[in-house]
């Protein structure tokens, strides 16, 4: 049962937020502001709907004992009642926590395991994956560091991506993933397994992670293409260091003041979900309402060539068309994730 207290607080939220947009007499609160009517009025929406519908079927109640409307009320409470667990299921959903950082861009980090050339090779295949499910999305999609191998394969890459919730849609790919295929430099036609680790943060916003910045060491370095090619003969690669976490930060775009603002950003990017992740660890040791436990150690699926098979192990699905997932088609699996997300966070608020 939905408690009616709970509703009607969010309710009376809305209303609020309403009544302070119209008036304009905090103009400076206005994005914020904006921001949480947005999200309110959709959960404000489903609440009206299952009130209509309670309404109804309390209506079509009363009319029971009017002999002449009682097999007309017997039929309306009938079609009442089958759309109420619906209704229900929808406003539960609707409640359910928000994770304010879906909405976000969000840093994509890609990075080789265990497999050598070949692992290297698989990360750019990874690479190309998750840019053309951006790029299918209508995503911006902006390499921030990129260093290859002379296969072609990728010993590292940082992108960025903005567009319309990207957090929220890719924050289930942290993890390991693991290709079985053969390796086009094995003679002998045995299939090798290796791995790429992923990690998808949320972009911090300024007010979320305040750097000190005589915690920072900051490096400028010649900047050069693949293979030593197109070499930039300017200085303008930045490397910087936060020295209380460690974190190593470097962006090599042409532009030197450009590079220092990307390089920021990665980094609050960085200490924002070091944040993130301490506070998720105290709210729950066992974090068992998130798919898997967000560990990037944790092996979260496996693309199998010579199957054309892909699995993913947090929810059991596979998916016999390995060629179109790596085209960027992710939905579907994306999909079936939130789905399983949602389902664990309803459970836990039902015991």
């Amino acid at each position: 049962m939905i408690p009616e207290d709970r509703l009607e607080q969010i309710t009376q939220r809305f209303q609020y937020l309403e009544a302070v947009m119209a008036d304009g007499s905090r103009a400076g609160d206005i994005a914020t502001l904006g921001r949480e009517y947005s999200e309110l009025r959709p959960v404000v929406e489903q609440i009206a709907t299952w009130r209509a519908l309670h309404r109804q079927v309390d209506d079509a109640t009363a009319l029971l004992d009017d002999p002449d409307m009682r097999a007309l009320a017997e039929e309306e409470l009938a079609e009442l009642r089958d759309r109420l667990p619906q209704v229900e299921q929808d406003l539960q959903l609707a409640l359910l926590p928000k994770d304010e950082a879906d909405t976000r861009p969000a840093i994509l980090e890609i990075r080789p395991g265990t497999g050598g050339d070949e692992a290297a090779l698989f990360a750019a295949d990874l690479l190309r994956m998750y840019h053309r499910y951006a790029e299918a999305r209508g995503w911006g999609f902006d390499i921030v560091e990129q260093q290859a191998t002379e296969l072609g394969g990728i010993k590292e890459v940082v992108a960025r991506i903005e567009g319309d919730n990207v957090f929220g849609r890719l924050k289930y790919e942290s993890g390991v993933h693991r290709v079985q295929r053969v390796p086009s430099t094995e003679s002998g036609g045995r299939i090798h397994t290796s791995a790429a680790t992923v990690a998808v943060l949320p972009e911090a916003e300024d007010v979320d992670i305040a750097i000190d910045t005589n915690d920072l060491r900051i490096d400028t370095m010649r900047s050069s293409g693949a293979g030593g090619q197109h070499v930039n003969t300017t200085d303008s690669a930045v490397r910087i260091t936060h020295v209380p976490s460690g974190i190593v930060v470097t962006s090599s775009e042409k532009s030197q003041h450009r590079n220092r603002e990307i390089a920021m950003q990665v980094l609050k990017t960085r200490l924002f979900d070091m944040e993130r992740q301490r506070v998720d660890s105290e709210r729950s040791a066992s974090r068992a309402a998130q798919v898997g436990s967000g560990d990037r150690s944790e092996r979260i699926r496996t693309y199998n060539f010579p199957q054309g098979r892909m699995t993913d192990h947090r929810i059991n699905l596979t998916l016999y068309k390995l060629e179109q997932v790596l085209a960027g088609e992710l939905d579907e699996i994306i999909d079936a994730l939130a789905t399983n997300a949602q389902a664990r966070l309803l459970a836990e608020m039902s015991t």
